[in-house]
């Protein structure tokens, strides 16, 4: 599947929620930051991840502090090594990013504020580096 057509899959809603892991999200990030200037990608899968959890019947899973923490640890990360970098050779260097349970959010953020009401809908900054 070309990187083109992981993208409009995912904004279709073809997908099921057991193919569709953490591993993919961190990967369908990594494209979109690829093909859009930051805010646009953000936006773009933001709407697009709304809509698939929405078609999966399931729109209470949609974290924005989650999601766009990740997008900006992600576009960090790329900027960091030079914007061209393969997904394979991204992948292969961030290997934290693909750790769920116990993972890089857990380090930035308090449990209690990633369980909350409030950053689920609002994007809350880390605040362990408070």
């Amino acid at each position: 599947m070309t990187d083109v057509d992981l993208i409009a899959q995912f904004e279709s809603g073809e997908n099921t929620p057991s193919s569709f892991h953490h591993a993919d999200h961190i990967r369908l990030a990594f494209e979109y930051l690829s093909r859009y200037p930051t805010v646009e990608a953000l936006s773009r899968f933001c709407q697009a991840l709304k809509k698939f959890v929405a078609s999966q019947g399931k729109p209470g899973l949609y974290h924005e502090t989650i999601t766009c923490a990740y997008l900006f640890l992600i576009r960090e990360r790329m900027a960091s090594v030079g914007n061209a970098v393969t997904w394979d050779e991204f992948s292969a260097g961030n290997p934290d990013l693909f750790i769920w349970e116990g993972g890089i959010l857990d380090a930035m953020y308090r449990p209690e504020t990633l369980k909350s009401d409030f950053a689920r809908h609002t994007f809350v900054l880390p605040d362990r580096m408070r």
